[in-house]
């Protein structure tokens, strides 16, 4: 067997004199304190669920970052497009949000109706589009 040089373990006859007591129980507790590294570094290998524990965390640290910065980038967004609308065209929008949340009612009831008269016109030009495919092949 050899040890982590590569060179045989080392006898208490190896250095041209025998160990003493005292040495011998200083290289076991040399040894004990390695081998007790090597199985928590093996151990800290084999545990796949802390591992995944900390893969999980660090993910969600970075998805964390990422959306602070869009939300960062939004708010100059945001602040850009704010400062450089013509106020008439801000007061006008103004005035157009604030009619919307008064009349919700007919404002949602027109927008069922917007979407439900494109949807009809989409579904006819599709029906028209496969008929007239079907012609000429």
């Amino acid at each position: 067997m050899t040890g982590q040089t590569g060179q045989p373990p080392q006898t208490p006859g190896d250095d041209g004199h025998d160990a003493t007591p005292e040495e011998l129980r200083q290289r076991i507790e040399g040894t004990r304190e390695e081998l007790g590294r090597t199985v928590e570094a093996l151990a800290a290998k084999a545990d796949v669920k802390a591992q995944a524990q900390e893969k999980a965390a660090a993910a969600k640290e970075k998805a964390a970052d990422a959306a602070h910065r869009a939300q960062d980038k939004a708010a100059v967004l945001l602040r850009s497009a704010r400062d450089s609308t013509p106020e008439p065209v801000r007061e006008t929008a103004s005035h157009a949000v604030s009619a919307a949340n008064r009349n919700r009612k007919p404002v949602v009831v027109g927008a069922g109706v917007a979407v439900l008269a494109l949807a009809l016109l989409l579904g006819r030009r599709s029906r028209a589009s496969r008929r007239s495919r079907g012609r000429f092949c």
